[in-house]
């Protein structure tokens, strides 16, 4: 019990070393308020647990609070305090295995901590507005159909021709045409939604589709096994996907498990239809002699 008790001290006070950097860095001065509360809470939290388990706190560790302000600056305030938020509900279950074996006072005020960590925190978390986060949409269209496609149509050409530098061009000349199509698209949107500057919409749809396409199509310019070079490009592809997903599910605050196992399934399955269509055009029209007719031999 007593290393339990010691375990939820240093969680809270952890917490509250976190929000209170997060509140020294702000300068808007209503999201600092809400994070200097929510410091304050875990403060108050932390000193219930202290009480009950003699716990005395270290001085932080400029490590852990450079990697926080890193990924402040690199994710965002919505991420870091959603992500935040997410940790506090495995917490919570915590306290409340604890909460029938407490005497009576210490049990009022866990309920108290319980509910603070369940509504409070939420709510205050929930009023934390950041300008970054509205063209979140855009950025994930732009990531997630650049994905999709180029894997489709890296897998065409594998099922259609064996020469990576072939399926490498294909793959940045449609995205580049597909880059521009989605950037005017997202233009085109932007301008019906008031909160929302439609040029920097479009120049983040285009620039994350483009270099997302990049990144796809490296794989066939550094390799001549069309097999190595797409199972490469579909492993960043799933890398991204990856990223992309849990960091949007964070902010929209849903289940991760599930829309990554849904956009990994979507990716995949458009790569094996389009690999079948192209091995069935391939065959169809007689490619396969023709690629082994051009390719030089060792």
């Amino acid at each position: 019990m007593s290393k339990q008790l010691k375990k939820y001290a240093i969680d809270e006070y952890h917490d509250y070393i976190i929000y209170k950097s997060l509140a020294s860095l702000e300068k808007d001065s209503e999201r600092r308020e809400i994070l200097s509360n929510l410091s304050r809470k875990e403060y108050e939290h932390f000193e219930f647990w202290k009480q009950l388990s003699k716990y005395q706190p270290n001085s932080p560790s400029r490590l852990k609070i450079w990697i926080i302000i890193l990924l402040r600056r690199l994710l965002g305030l919505v991420f870091m305090a959603r992500l935040l938020e997410r940790h506090e509900r495995s917490v919570v279950k915590w306290y409340r295995e604890l909460y029938s074996v407490l005497p009576p006072k210490e049990r009022e005020t866990l309920f108290h901590i319980i509910k603070e960590e369940e509504e409070l925190e939420k709510m205050l978390i929930g009023q934390i507005q950041e300008g970054a986060v509205k063209y979140l949409g855009f950025i994930v269209l732009g990531l997630a159909d650049s994905i999709i496609e180029i894997s489709g149509v890296h897998a065409g050409f594998l099922g259609a021709t064996n020469m990576t530098l072939f399926a490498g061009i294909a793959g940045l000349v449609v995205g580049f045409a597909a880059a521009i199509s989605m950037g005017v698209a997202a233009y085109l949107q932007a301008k019906q939604m008031p909160i929302i500057n439609p040029m920097k919409a479009a120049l983040l749809t285009g620039l994350t589709y483009i270099s997302s396409v990049s990144l796809q199509a490296l794989p066939f310019f550094m390799t001549a096994d069309i097999l190595i070079a797409f199972a490469s490009s579909i492993a960043i592809s799933i890398t991204l996907m990856t990223g992309f997903t849990y960091y949007g599910v964070v902010i929209r605050d849903l289940d991760a498990r599930r829309e990554l196992a849904l956009n990994i399934t979507l990716t995949l399955g458009t790569a094996a239809a389009t690999y079948l269509f192209g091995d069935f055009l391939s065959n169809w029209l007689g490619l396969r002699s023709l690629n082994n007719a051009i390719t030089p031999k060792a």
